[in-house]
């Protein structure tokens, strides 16, 4: 069962992937989930801690998806990105790739209290997928290669469809990633 804390960064992550961080102070924030600016307090100890927590809370959400993905031992890497990258593109999803970018944007400019958010932001997609590759019967120096690539390639098409909402262009882009990994592997 989850804790208040769980259930306040819930409620936050979906406030601020609707309305982004800009200019949302902490009290704006607390008042359009229902609590105080203290409880956030509290459970987060900033703005930016706040802000941390909710984009490792999606994240890791997105993991966890597709942890259940290569969960099914028999799909090819193919048709796991396929699956993936339907998941990922699920206009629901929107607002929190949106949000995504804006803390990561802020993060690698080094704005105080956000640069939490680069530990582990590509390893921590890299090894899974590496995994992956690597049961598949790759090397692990190539699966790894192929992993942080790939990774590469869906966050720049992701940050393109946040930029252009074009998702046939984007699922154009990524189907020819697809079959240029599909060659690379023959």
């Amino acid at each position: 069962m989850p804790g208040q804390g769980d259930r306040l960064l819930a409620a936050v992550i979906e406030h601020v992937a609707a309305h982004g961080v800009a200019d949302l102070s902490l009290r704006s924030i607390a008042a359009a989930v229902g609590t105080s600016h203290r409880m956030l307090n509290y459970h987060f100890g900033s703005k930016e801690g706040l802000l941390v927590a909710v984009v490792r809370a999606v994240e890791e959400n997105q993991r966890q998806a597709l942890a259940e993905l290569t969960a099914d031992r028999d799909s090819t890497p193919e048709q796991l990105a396929r699956r993936f990258w339907k998941h990922l593109t699920d206009p629901a999803l929107r607002a929190h790739e949106r949000l995504f970018f804006e803390l990561y944007g802020q993060a690698v400019q080094g704005r105080p209290g956000t640069t939490a958010l680069l530990d582990g932001i590509v390893e921590a997609w890299v090894d899974p997928l590496a995994a992956y590759e690597h049961r598949a019967g790759l090397p692990l120096d190539v699966a790894r290669a192929r992993a942080r690539l790939g990774l590469a390639v869906s966050r720049g098409l992701l940050l393109d469809l946040v930029a252009t909402n074009d998702l046939d262009a984007v699922n154009a882009a990524m189907e020819e990633f697809l079959a240029l990994l599909g060659r690379s592997s023959d």
